[in-house]
């Protein structure tokens, strides 16, 4: 088998067993989706962007032995992306804190989403905690198709997943935040 062949979840068990041939591979396949998340998720900001996707990436290098192999290399792939973006995020602020100063733009904490503020100005702290109760693949598609904007046909080939498991999992995840929120 070539490197180019195999799914994703092949891919990361061969990355796993320091196959780096299997890592380019993966990440021919899917750093340009990545990278249009990720910069979107910071503002635009090309250069916090590559760090991020670097980062991402590197992550995926060391932990690829860990990843379970279960048809959800998207969403595993996503949430290393998404920790490494909040990492990024607090070191820019507290870098502005240390040692910027009032015309320094690192000094100014990026504005929450307007997302973030409706839910957190909604239900705060029991939102966030039904939230964490969540799978991680019910979680992976209410960000893709609730703050991403993602189609239901984007999320499926975002997660590697069939359109319906798309469907059944956001209405599952709904079910779940409701029950918790009420």
């Amino acid at each position: 088998m070539t490197a180019g062949e195999g799914s994703d979840d092949e891919l990361l068990r061969r990355v796993g067993r320091g196959d780096r041939a299997a890592f380019d591979t993966y990440y021919e396949r899917n750093a340009a989706w990545l990278a249009v998340r990720i910069r979107r998720r910071c503002g635009g900001d090309a250069e916090l962007t590559a760090d991020v996707l670097q980062e991402t990436f590197i992550a995926v290098w060391r932990a690829a032995g860990s990843y379970a192999g279960n048809g959800q290399s998207g969403g595993w792939l996503w949430a290393i992306a998404t920790r490494r973006l909040i990492d990024a995020h607090r070191r820019r602020v507290v870098r502005g804190v240390n040692v910027g100063e009032p015309d320094d733009e690192r000094a100014i904490a990026p504005a929450p989403s307007a997302e973030d503020e409706a839910l957190a100005s909604t239900y705060g702290a029991e939102l966030a905690t039904a939230l964490d109760r969540l799978s991680p693949e019910l979680r992976a598609v209410l960000q893709a198709t609730v703050l991403d904007g993602f189609t239901v046909r984007e999320t499926a080939i975002l997660l590697d997943v069939p359109e319906g498991t798309v469907k059944s999992r956001a209405v599952r995840a709904r079910r779940q935040l409701r029950e918790a929120l009420s």
